[in-house]
């Protein structure tokens, strides 16, 4: 028998584009909890901490959702990111609102790294061939080490320009040739699966796809403490927005895992900034420092996202829809990235946090039985009994209306009452609604859509404006616009 061998392994994951240090999310015994964490100068600082201890047996991917979700990113199309991430000296990557500005730009982008993006689920519609490389073999602490990718297949179900031109599967079939491939033909050790489909996805897929070694999941946002076991599979997730890492050392010996020891490591101020990374990230943010500081408003409720069916960050979100469009009715996506705004100064780059697309003000005419449908069609997407057939994020951003809600029902059966105002919802009657993306109403759904003239973040700015000076901060307070019975 040969001798074991160590290797660490490091997770990124759901980056979401926040270069530097932000406020982050922690629930107490009172509630939620704000401190800052993140930074990719501290990831880096971190990562070449690890490497120095164990050189040249240390490997570090990212599961995705990283060209996207700030201002920086968005303004140069993921361009701000390229020489911080070649810095953190990655291995791989996948990914998920990558593809926000198009499969060809995120290729341009990837095109620019020192490592690649691996989706052996991505193919390009017209001929069925793979857009990214499938997989690349790894040689580390003596091992050889099989990386396979999975994108995020409801990238197909995102606005067409995430899309054009190729299509996602689910990963499920592609998966077992792969692992096979290189466990046979590349003489693999140890296989390992990085994975934007979700928590609940990854697991359902562990359990049906066997020679999984490790699979490192995104997503969903998840901060595990400890690995989550589905036979000899080995499942982490990391949180959100850069605020923790996953590090998981392995004991290898004969191609089986003998041993593991997993940390969810926080990133904040008792880490050291790598200086180098720490310099360009200010030189990068410095032409947006003036624009992305104004103060626009105050708030006297804590703002963010972390409640699957209602959040005080929508709520402002979609106050500030209802109070420049004059519509009964609003509707966003449940949205989980947005680093979250304490009580106190609501600055224009909070704003860029909080909806990074900044779309257009759209309105429509919904009828009742629409609404109760599409309600419906969203519940499935966030609660489904199959994780397959969850689509990712919360629970639609909704005002004007409240909803009793059964969860443990079956599709089609969750919704119990549905009130607009005091007056149940009428299914032949037409309803006016505010909203912002084709994830807020989908497009099937409602006449006379039409676009305002003016944007998301103006909308807010707006409505922010009388509480600018500080003196009579806005309250933002949960509706209980869906209840549980």
């Amino acid at each position: 028998m040969s001798r074991g061998k160590s290797l660490t392994l490091l997770q990124m994951n759901d980056l979401h584009a926040y270069l530097e240090p932000h406020m982050e999310r922690f629930w107490g015994p009172s509630g939620a909890e704000f401190r800052p964490a993140g930074g990719l100068a501290r990831i880096a600082g971190l990562m070449n901490s690890v490497r120095s201890t164990a050189p040249d047996a240390v490997l570090a991917f990212d599961c995705g959702d990283t060209f996207h979700g700030t201002h920086a990113a968005v303004t140069t199309r993921g361009q701000a990111l390229i020489p911080l991430l070649n810095q953190l000296r990655l291995d791989g990557m996948t990914g998920h609102w990558d593809f926000a500005y198009g499969p060809d730009r995120l290729r341009q982008l990837v095109d620019q790294l020192n490592y690649p993006l691996l989706a052996a689920n991505c193919f390009i519609e017209e001929t069925g061939e793979l857009f990214f490389p499938p997989s690349k073999l790894y040689e580390s602490a003596g091992l050889r080490v099989g990386v396979i990718g999975l994108a995020a297949v409801i990238v197909g179900h995102m606005p067409e320009q995430f899309h054009h031109g190729i299509r996602l599967t689910l990963g499920k079939d592609e998966l077992s040739a792969h692992i096979e491939r290189l466990c046979r033909e590349e003489k693999a050790d140890l296989t390992v699966v990085i994975s934007h489909l979700g928590f609940p996805q990854d697991l359902k897929l562990a359990e049906q796809v066997p020679g999984i070694d490790v699979l490192l999941s995104a997503h969903t946002h998840n901060r595990l403490d400890a690995p989550a076991l589905v036979g000899r599979t080995i499942v982490i997730q990391s949180g959100s927005h850069g605020s923790f890492i996953g590090r998981l050392s392995l004991e290898v010996t004969d191609g089986h895992v003998d041993n593991f020891d997993h940390q969810l490591i926080l990133i904040d101020d008792r880490i050291a900034a790598d200086p180098l990374v720490h310099e360009d990230v200010q030189q990068i943010l410095a032409p947006y420092r003036d624009e992305l500081s104004q103060i626009v408003g105050h708030t006297a409720t804590a703002l963010h996202r972390d409640n699957v069916l209602e959040s005080t960050m929508d709520n402002l979100l979609l106050e500030s829809l209802v109070a420049t469009t004059g519509a009964p009715l609003a509707f966003s996506n449940g949205w989980r990235y947005g680093a979250p705004v304490p009580p106190g100064p609501v600055t224009l780059n909070d704003l860029w946090n909080i909806i990074p697309v900044n779309p257009p003000v759209s309105m429509v005419e919904l009828s009742g039985e629409e609404l109760w449908t599409m309600l419906e069609e969203n519940l499935e997407a966030v609660f489904a009994r199959d994780p397959y057939h969850q689509k990712g994020g919360y629970v639609k951003r909704s005002l004007g209306l409240r909803a009793y809600i059964k969860l443990e029902n079956p599709h089609g059966r969750r919704l119990q009452e549905l009130f607009i105002g005091d007056e149940p919802v009428k299914p032949d009657k037409t309803y006016t609604a505010a909203f912002v993306t084709a994830q807020g109403v989908p497009e099937k759904y409602g006449q006379s859509r039409r676009n305002l003239k003016f944007d998301a973040i103006t909308a807010l700015k707006e409505y922010l404006a009388p509480s600018r000076d500080g003196r009579e901060p806005l309250a933002i307070r949960r509706r209980d616009t869906f209840v549980v019975v």
